[in-house]
């Protein structure tokens, strides 16, 4: 009985002690759901008669998915991708981070992937922060948004029901 009391002591000491915080869980969206933003977001704009590009990135500011409409410029692509991870990086739509962030605006433009521009909203699957769609091309950042809520809207019941 010693010898396997000592056994099970050894055994608990040399086991490696996990917090519960060490490995976490978090949302992704698939490769679906992205091309399904993007596809959404450009098929809105070419209604509008506009042609742009439309990035998704997920929760890292990774590319999930680009789309660029047939005569979109291929400067669309980056501008886009660079809206997207402002939203990354502030949690809220470009515009509203412009708008509330102006007094830092042109520091922020300098910063590697990011463009303070109207344009980028978030992508929130049941409340957490999935991702971000970009839109880039349309006459106006106002007019890239509308086009990415529309997408992202979309498929709101998608994102609003995620387990």
């Amino acid at each position: 009985m010693h010898r396997l009391f000592s056994l099970l002591l050894a055994t608990a000491i040399a086991a490696p002690v996990f917090a519960a915080n060490d490995v976490i869980s978090v949302r992704q969206m698939s490769m679906e759901l992205a091309r399904d933003i993007a596809q959404g977001a450009v098929e809105a704009c070419r209604a509008q008669g506009y042609q742009v590009a439309a990035v998704v990135v997920d929760r890292g500011a990774a590319p999930q998915a680009v789309l660029r409409d047939m005569y979109a410029a291929r400067f669309t692509i980056e501008i886009a991708e660079k809206k997207a991870n402002a939203v990354i990086l502030s949690g809220v739509a470009s515009s509203e981070f412009r708008k509330n962030r102006g007094d830092i605006r042109q520091e922020m433009n300098h910063v590697s992937g990011i463009l303070v521009l109207d344009g980028g909203v978030p992508i929130r699957a049941a409340g957490a922060l999935v991702g971000a769609v970009g839109v880039s091309g349309a006459p106006g950042g106002e007019k890239d948004e509308a086009c990415a809520k529309k997408a992202v809207v979309a498929v709101q019941d998608k994102l609003d029901f995620a387990d």
